[in-house]
């Protein structure tokens, strides 16, 4: 057992999980090493190439094992922003309408390998279609990228390559959709702004909002997650609620409807956190994975033709759930971070270290180092330990301590 003055630099690997556990792991500095597979176009996956890869491969540099990302699928570009736990913002891939924040724009200034955004008091990070929001250690809102439906939430429709400021100082987690983006004040109000062409901002309308708009209650402390044209939000007595399109019984509501203001998911008041995947090619669905405070992995939308929601079914067979389902009966299930699901696939880390992946193969992206035309219908182990896993669209990146 280290010591606590050995926590601050080179804790032990399940020292972190036991504070990842109980909620407490931010404080940890640790080393940690990204790795990423799958697609390589536009240098989304930071190899310095544009290479297709099937296995994990080391992202060059230590990032800490706490490292926050956030990928962009969108139309105007696939890219990748990273926070170090150094406090430092990073970005790679396409940077079409600027959307990496380094004041350059356009397939010309697309990285194939980190490149640092000045800064380093960085706390949060997302990205929508194009644009790439972040929150600083002193609570200012920073955002840049393509603006269109009023986008940015600046009160016009103007892209911009360097971050700008919002308002406020108080702000303190941040989610992307498609054109529109959900953001907490540290009072627990939730606000949301951009496109809501399917009543996705929550205001009980379909009106566009270019700057930010509160969605009423002041209980939205837990997890928050907008993606494409849906959302989803936890309250403080660890409620679930969603609202948005409804298409594949994505919402959880037992139905295909869609809601322009939040409606509850169950009634279940246990739950951790959640995470969506875009539906982006044909037949992929469009889906939501969650845990519990018991550990327990639950999924729900649809299943399309490779086996997304990792309950077993058979493959080529949408298979949709429109209410939560649990993914086998194992209570070690750890979302600790904020996980992406992209059209084909998605991921898991245990807390024991284990990292579980499941859907398709296409390109590689699960690593196994397979035919691409593999998939995997429950979720199957990547070999290894690890600390965090992400899917990006079209690929995978993971995290290993160092």
């Amino acid at each position: 057992m280290a010591t606590p003055s050995q926590r601050t630099n080179t804790w032990i690997l399940d020292e972190w999980y036991d504070q990842a556990v109980a909620g407490t792991q931010g404080a940890y500095t640790g080393s940690g090493y990204l790795f990423s597979w799958g697609i390589g176009s536009d240098g989304r996956l930071g190899q310095n190439n544009t290479t297709q890869y099937s296995s994990p491969t080391q992202v060059p540099g230590s990032w800490g094992a706490g490292v926050k990302l956030a990928f962009s699928s969108g139309y105007y570009g696939k890219y990748t922003m990273a926070i170090k736990t150094d406090g430092t913002l990073w970005g790679w891939g396409s940077n079409q309408n600027g959307a990496l924040m380094n004041n350059e724009n356009g397939n010309p200034a697309r990285k194939s390998s980190p490149v640092q955004i000045p800064g380093t008091t960085y706390a949060e990070v997302a990205t929508s279609n194009a644009a790439t929001a972040v929150i600083k250690t002193d609570g200012t809102f920073w955002i840049a990228g393509h603006d269109s439906n009023g986008n940015l939430g600046l009160g016009h429709n103007q892209s911009r390559s360097s971050p700008t400021q919002l308002p406020g100082t108080t702000w303190t987690d941040v989610s992307g959709g498609n054109s529109a983006w959900l953001a907490r004040k540290s009072d627990g109000t939730l606000w949301s702004w951009g496109d809501n062409g399917s009543g996705n901002l929550g205001h009980n309308n379909k009106t566009n909002y270019s700057s930010p708009r509160q969605i009423p209650g002041t209980t939205w402390s837990g997890k928050i997650y907008m993606n494409t044209n849906k959302s989803m939000a936890i309250k403080t007595d660890g409620t679930l609620w969603s609202w948005g399109n409804g298409d594949s019984g994505n919402l959880g509501l037992n139905n295909h409807t869609e809601y322009s203001s939040p409606k509850q998911v169950g009634t279940d008041s246990n739950w951790n956190s959640i995470s969506n995947r875009r539906q982006s090619v044909p037949n992929a669905g469009s889906n939501w994975l969650a845990t519990k405070t018991d550990g327990t992995l639950w999924a729900w939308g649809g299943q399309g033709d490779f086996g997304t929601l990792g309950l077993n079914g058979p493959v080529n067979n949408p298979g949709n759930r429109s209410s939560p389902t649990q993914v086998g009966t194992d209570t070690n299930w750890s979302l600790t971070h904020d996980h992406y699901c992209d059209s084909f696939g998605a991921n898991a880390v245990k807390t024991d270290g284990t990292f579980w992946v499941w859907g398709g193969n296409d390109d590689g992206k699960l690593g196994f180092n397979t035919p691409s035309n593999t998939r995997y219908s429950s979720p199957t182990q990547l070999p290894g330990t690890w600390v965090q896993g992400f899917v990006t669209y079209g690929g995978c990146m993971g995290v290993k301590p160092g």
